[in-house]
């Protein structure tokens, strides 16, 4: 019997949605730091085995108030990943509170799919903390299952991916059994670039950043090497931002670019020359043509 599903994981931004799927699937799918709000696409991760195929899918963390148009879109990728579970995963970080009436909860309460709940950063807290934290959910919602993990040091995380094994329905394998997402390079340099920014700089202008790959070129370098030419639009929201994302004498702007392109090459598997360019487009969060053009329609 060949088993196979659809397992969304969905929580708070900065739960560690992320870094549970990459630990999930093994590969590094979605970009990781420690600021909230770092995952603005649903992401598809797949982990295949003769026997079985996952389809993992990481999600923004859910914004109860949305600001921009573009949180909007986040937050509708959230409430797309209750329309196609086989099974759910609910990731909770005990540091922080919940209530009955938290928006997620509410759809988790009305929710009829196979839910597992996950308290992650166990490392972090303590045990009382969690112990408190199971009984108020078991109030809320009906978890099929309950876990405590460390998706940063993959603490249950074994444990966790066989009883996903479990829950399975019978089924297809969806995707070839060598591919690992539905997004193209393009998709995952770009959100390397923006990750390398989350990383250097602060405050406001991390998120009011978006990434437009201009070209993306397989060549080879002069000694026969693989090379890919890459030239990256960084679009900024205000003017005042242009300038501080360069840094005096262009020096942020080179530190980001070197910082990027090392990553990139682990990424790629090869040599890569990158190119980045700062331009301007005002309130291009609140913008339906640009959040389109910048992949938020998907």
């Amino acid at each position: 019997m060949h088993k196979s599903g659809f397992v969304n994981i969905i929580g708070r931004p900065n739960a560690g949605k992320s870094t549970l799927m990459n630990a999930l699937v093994g590969e590094r799918m979605s970009i990781i730091t420690a600021k909230p709000q770092t995952t603005r696409h649903r992401i598809i991760g797949i982990l295949t085995e003769p026997d079985y195929q996952i389809v993992f899918s990481d999600t923004p963390g859910y914004i109860e108030e949305a600001s921009y148009k573009m949180q909007e879109k986040m937050n509708s990728y959230v409430n797309s990943a209750f329309e196609d579970a086989d099974v759910m995963l609910y990731l909770v970080d005990p540091q922080e509170e919940y209530t009955e009436e938290d928006l997620l909860v509410s759809k988790l309460r009305r929710m009829d799919t196979p839910l597992f709940l996950i308290f992650n950063k166990l490392d972090l807290v303590d045990e009382n903390r969690v112990n408190q934290l199971e009984r108020q959910f078991k109030k809320w919602v009906k978890p099929q299952r309950i876990f405590g993990i460390s998706a940063q040091s993959g603490l249950g995380v074994g444990d966790l991916l066989e009883a996903i094994k479990s829950a399975l329905p019978e089924g297809p394998v969806y995707y070839p059994e060598d591919q690992l997402t539905d997004r193209s390079e393009r998709f995952f340099v770009a959100e390397i670039l923006r990750e390398q920014i989350l990383e250097q700089y602060h405050q406001e202008i991390p998120y009011s950043v978006e990434i437009e790959i201009e070209t993306f070129e397989e060549t080879e370098t002069n000694d026969g090497k693989e090379l890919a030419r890459i030239s990256a639009v960084i679009y900024v929201s205000r003017k005042t931002q242009k300038p501080i994302l360069i840094g005096k004498g262009g020096s942020s702007i080179k530190k980001l670019g070197t910082n990027a392109r090392k990553r990139m090459e682990e990424f790629l598997g090869r040599r890569v020359f990158l190119e980045t360019h700062v331009k301007i487009r005002e309130d291009w969060r609140d913008d339906e043509q640009w959040l389109k053009r910048f992949g938020y329609d998907r």
